[in-house]
């Protein structure tokens, strides 16, 4: 039961798509205004609209690290081609492997803009196909009290989790060592897949989103203050 060398990357991406939609789109269609009104090197587009390309691997919606805390890196989006902006959406990453080491599943997570009822933050949980949806997925902290979530779908990719965290729930993982993220496979249904997950600098990195996300919204207001 091991994870595709390709799926971190796919995962992160959908992850990030399905966790903070608005703010790529929004920055998405700046972007695809400015191209459209400038060049490359921001004088008025080529009047034989002869395009210059780009670096595949910088384009508008590659995936790139931008900090490493500890265990955990925050991993972005870049809304627009070649650049590294603020308002490009993140999250927390880290692979989740087994016992010997290999690589089963990820977890990106993120705080909420605005919590949605008890929930200050979510995070996606991507396993592989051959996961036993009907078991669900379990995580606890430091050897507590398990809780289970279950599964929303699966893809190509793998089989999704979508997770709600309340405030309680993050100052465990402020407070904690590690967590157990628990599956079952199809072909050993009464045997649990026990996944740690390192919480080492896991403050830090949430606390760095939670700047983040501040930050965007100081500059969306005062844009919006600047309109009127």
């Amino acid at each position: 039961m091991i994870l595709s060398s390709r799926l971190p990357w796919l995962a992160t991406a959908l992850a990030l798509a399905l966790a903070l939609p608005t703010a790529a789109q929004e920055s998405g269609a700046d972007a695809a205004s400015d191209t459209a009104s400038t060049g490359e090197s921001g004088s008025p587009a080529d009047p034989l609209a002869l395009n210059l390309g780009e670096d595949p691997a910088t384009a508008a919606g590659t995936i790139y690290v931008a900090e490493t805390h500890g265990d955990w890196e925050i991993r972005c989006v870049r809304t627009r081609s070649g650049a590294e902006t603020p308002d490009d959406p993140c999250q927390l990453y880290q692979l989740l492997r087994d016992d010997a080491g290999n690589s089963v599943a990820e977890i990106n997570l993120f705080p909420l803009p605005q919590p949605q009822g008890p929930a200050v933050a979510g995070a996606t949980v991507v396993t592989p196909l051959e996961t036993l949806l009907t078991q669900q997925l379990s995580l606890s902290v430091d050897g507590g009290t398990p809780r289970r979530y279950p599964f929303s779908w699966c893809s190509r990719i793998g089989c999704i989790a979508r997770i709600g965290f309340t405030e309680a729930e993050i100052d465990q993982f402020r407070k904690g060592a590690s967590a157990t993220v628990s599956i079952f496979a199809v072909a050993a249904p009464g045997r649990p897949v026990e996944l740690k997950m390192s919480l080492k600098g896991f403050t830090a990195g949430y606390k760095a989103l939670q700047d983040r996300l501040a930050a965007q919204a100081a500059a969306g207001a005062a844009a919006t203050e600047g309109g009127n």
